[in-house]
């Protein structure tokens, strides 16, 4: 069976993409909500609405896993929906355990208390909905101490990039990266907490400094994935196929994807 891949728009081909190159093998299914894209800039009660929708239509397409490639809806939907909404026989699973995984080098099954690591302060970057629901910052002070997070509100990022506005959204991203060092001048790492801004991830390095380490989730959450249905082979089943779904003008995300991604891509209704 295919595994389904969720986001609000594009930016959740750059976890697509990832998973292709980690697992040329594995069938995947995308679903763009186009139509109501951006989710950055909605209410908490709209955007689980919407991914619920989402993450149904993909079930309707033989995904019994399926990735919110989009840390809005893994931020503000992904753990409402698991506290009872989720079927016994499906998974859905957010962007930001591997990105919590990596940035204290703890294991999402080690259940031990919060205690020190080497990292002390973290820039997020992210849209105003998941800086406004701190599930970032929730996540992490359940398995780290001791660590400042400064966030940042990308306001208008996504849409740039969307738009295929290339020259407006790097303006924006050193704009924002301004602001946040403002606040916070000596970040040790940022967090690129988007999944459209890994298209963008050497304006954000070029702007913090080579001081700065930067996470972009795109290839930590191909791996997870990989190891996630290596232990969950029930997960992975006979049907080889798989289709790019868009709510919006087909021809319109094809054309909007194929420049995002720098490769041919073909999307149908959904």
């Amino acid at each position: 069976m295919p595994v389904g891949v969720f986001d609000s728009g594009l930016g959740g081909l750059t976890v697509y993409r990832a998973i292709r190159k980690q697992m040329p093998d594995q069938p995947l299914s995308y679903l763009g909500d186009n139509a109501h894209a951006p989710y950055g800039v909605r209410g908490a009660d709209d955007i689980y609405r919407l991914t619920c929708a989402g993450v149904e239509r993909l079930w309707d397409e033989g995904c019994d896993l399926v990735i919110l490639a989009c840390n809005t809806a893994s931020a503000v939907a992904c753990k409402r929906m698991q506290e009872g909404w989720i079927p016994a026989d499906k998974r859905v699973l957010g962007v930001f355990v591997p990105l919590i995984e990596a940035v204290t080098e703890r294991d999402w099954g080690d259940t031990s208390p919060p205690r020190e690591v080497d990292v002390k302060q973290i820039a997020l970057f992210a849209t105003p909905a998941t800086v406004a629901s701190r599930a970032f910052q929730r996540e992490l002070a359940f398995r780290a101490i001791g660590v400042d997070v400064e966030a940042q509100p990308c306001a208008g990022l996504v849409d740039a990039l969307e738009d295929n506005d290339l020259e407006l959204a790097e303006a924006m991203v050193r704009s924002h990266v301004m602001a946040l060092l403002r606040r916070m001048p000596n970040p040790q790492f940022a967090v690129l907490g988007c999944t459209h801004y890994p298209i963008l991830e050497h304006i954000f390095k070029a702007a913090l400094g080579d001081g700065v380490k930067v996470f972009s989730q795109a290839n930590l959450v191909a791996a997870s994935l990989q190891d996630y249905l290596k232990r969950h082979p029930d997960m992975v089943g006979a049907d080889r196929s798989g289709r790019l779904l868009t709510t919006g003008d087909p021809q319109s995300v094809s054309d909007a994807a194929t420049r995002f991604l720098s490769q041919p891509l073909h999307f149908e209704a959904a």
